[in-house]
């Protein structure tokens, strides 16, 4: 007999491992830059509820897309339930509104830290809004926003991985990677 966790461990320790790269992207918000050698490639579904993209990129990366944070990015905010950043994909700038519940993944290269989500869009259900980071998409706005103000934000773009890769793809040189996976703590039904 199998016994139903009414505590629901598996979406706790989702949430306090995204809070790992809430903290992280914070402390980069606070500063405007990242500190060493350190990078980030953050992998989410561009399809969950609350993603906030161009349709441009939508139709690109029409399930998921890897974003890499690194030496040119701009406008990053961060709450509790979503990010904002200003990247640029060949040349041309875009604002992204990521909710964190949206990563699938999160790798730092310079340390060699991974997290890695199964995102359960059919669970999110029982999850607040708030959780979800879930916001009404104004199309008008996000074009709006994605233009730099100033052309010194212009030369702080970001990276993207190159188009080639179709975004999904990340450094082979992560053998030795710290991954933590939730598979082990999912309820099984």
């Amino acid at each position: 007999m199998q016994v139903q966790d009414h505590i629901r461990y598996d979406i706790l320790a989702q949430e306090a491992l995204r809070g790992v790269i809430r903290k992280v992207l914070s402390e980069v918000a606070a500063t405007g830059s990242l500190p060493g050698e350190h990078h980030f490639f953050i992998t989410f579904l561009t399809n969950a509820p609350g993603v906030r993209i161009s349709p441009y990129l939508k139709e690109k990366y029409a399930e998921q897309m890897t974003i890499v944070i690194q030496h040119q990015f701009w406008d990053l905010k961060v709450t509790e339930s979503y990010f904002e950043i200003g990247l640029s994909f060949s040349d041309k700038p875009e604002k992204l509104h990521i909710p964190f519940a949206a990563i699938r993944g999160f790798y730092d290269p310079s340390v060699n830290f991974e997290l890695e989500f199964d995102t359960m869009m059919a669970d999110n259900e029982d999850l607040p809004a708030e959780t979800l980071g879930l916001t009404e998409v104004d199309e008008d706005t996000l074009e709006a926003e994605a233009e730099p103000e100033t052309e010194a934000e212009d030369a702080v773009t970001a990276e993207a991985e190159p188009a080639e890769t179709g975004g999904d793809e990340k450094d082979d040189d992560k053998s030795g990677a710290d991954v933590v996976s939730l598979d082990a703590f999912r309820k099984k039904n």
